[in-house]
């Protein structure tokens, strides 16, 4: 079974149903989270999830609502941990191993100080071993590495590739992925304006989770178009693709209202004809 949760479905815009980006893939037994944006450890226990059951960490890019989470997760899944987990393997564009080394590094990490103290002072050491744990305990220890287009990772039935988004560059790099399973192939595009590449990437798939941030004539009307889907832009792109199941996510505040939101699925219906699902936090499904 393949399930796909959305822990994050919104923007930089902190509004109370939705911030942030964020999903989790469980495939079998194992699971990929893509993105950590705001709260996405706490919205990952809310979902009935745990940090120390995720293996794979990918970043579409490095946009804080995308990546801001990072050190809470990372030193939840160490502190949580009883040292007998799978080794957190993360990957994104550049800046993935940077960011880590600078977040987790012995002299240099901005949470070490943390990790240090948890590691030898007595009290959380007895934590530990009531927890489960064995002393002596080990500092975090996490696999990150800076990737392009191409294969990523993969398990035990599952592969992840990877292809350029358009999105803020030169100043920084965006990626979309697809994730093949034996139940189907998911796509999260990331942030991006409708492009061949992601297009491509999602040729046929099963399920795409779609950037789509306004309507696409407010967007064309303030100059936010550029570098970025919408609705139209959103159902375009997976109409051309092929796909059969268009998942609405980084959903910005104005389309999340009712009227707009009516018009915007209407608008997507008359140009794109598979299934649609307008995303909402702890939302889930499989596929």
């Amino acid at each position: 079974m393949t399930r796909v949760h959305i822990l994050g479905a919104g923007t930089p815009t902190p509004t109370p149903a939705r911030f942030g980006s964020s999903f989790v893939a469980q495939v079998g037994d194992e699971q990929i989270m893509v993105d950590c944006g705001p709260a996405a450890t706490h919205k990952l226990v809310k979902a009935g999830l745990w940090p120390t059951d995720i293996d794979w960490l990918l970043f579409t890019h490095h946009h804080f609502d995308h990546d801001i989470d990072y050190p809470c997760f990372l030193l939840c899944r160490w502190d949580q941990s009883i040292g007998k987990e799978n080794r957190l393997q993360v990957y994104g564009p550049t800046l993935t191993e940077t960011i880590t080394h600078r977040l987790l590094d012995e002299k240099e990490g901005a949470f070490a100080h943390d990790w240090i103290a948890r590691v030898n002072h007595p009290v959380s050491q007895r934590v530990f071993v009531n927890r489960g744990g064995t002393l002596p305990r080990t500092p975090p220890d996490v696999f990150a590495k800076d990737v392009g287009p191409g294969k990523v990772c993969a398990g035990k039935d599952w592969e992840v590739i990877a292809a350029h988004a358009e999105h803020v560059q030169p100043y920084l790099d965006s990626l979309a992925y697809r994730l093949d399973t034996p139940d189907g192939s998911i796509v999260f595009t990331g942030d991006t304006q409708p492009c061949a590449t992601v297009t491509d990437l999602a040729k046929n798939a099963d399920v795409m989770l779609c950037m789509c941030w306004d309507d696409q004539e407010v967007m064309e009307q303030n100059g936010e178009g550029p570098f970025q889907c919408g609705t139209t832009g959103a159902a375009r792109m997976a109409q051309e693709a092929g796909v059969k199941k268009l998942v609405l996510v980084h959903v910005g505040p104005h389309l999340s209202g009712h009227g707009p939101m009516e018009k915007g699925i209407g608008d997507i219906k008359k140009i794109y004809d598979g299934e649609l699902l307008f995303s909402d936090e702890l939302m889930s499904f499989d596929v």
